[in-house]
C-alpha cells in the first residue's frame, strides 16, 4: 500500500516494519522485472524507493524523540 507520511506515522512500530519488509520484497521483485524486460513502467521503481526512504524517516524520528 501506499501511504502518505501522515498516515505512516499513525501506524505502530510493528506494522510500519512489515511495511518496510514488503517494500523491499516489491523493490526486489521490480528489479528483475525491470533487468529482464518485464517491468511495464520503470517508474515504479522510483516510486518503491522513494517509499522505502519515506518509511525509514518515519522510523528515525521515532529513534530520535525516544532519546531525547
Amino acid at each position: 500500500m501506499n501511504y502518505k507520511a501522515e498516515e505512516l506515522r499513525g501506524l505502530s512500530d510493528k506494522d510500519i516494519h512489515d511495511e518496510l519488509s514488503a517494500a523491499h520484497r516489491e523493490m526486489f521483485n521490480l528489479r528483475f522485472q525491470v533487468s529482464t524486460h518485464q517491468a511495464a513502467n520503470t517508474a515504479d521503481l522510483s516510486k518503491v524507493r522513494r517509499k522505502i526512504a519515506r518509511i525509514l524517516t518515519i522510523l528515525r524520528e521515532r529513534e530520535l524523540t525516544f532519546v531525547e
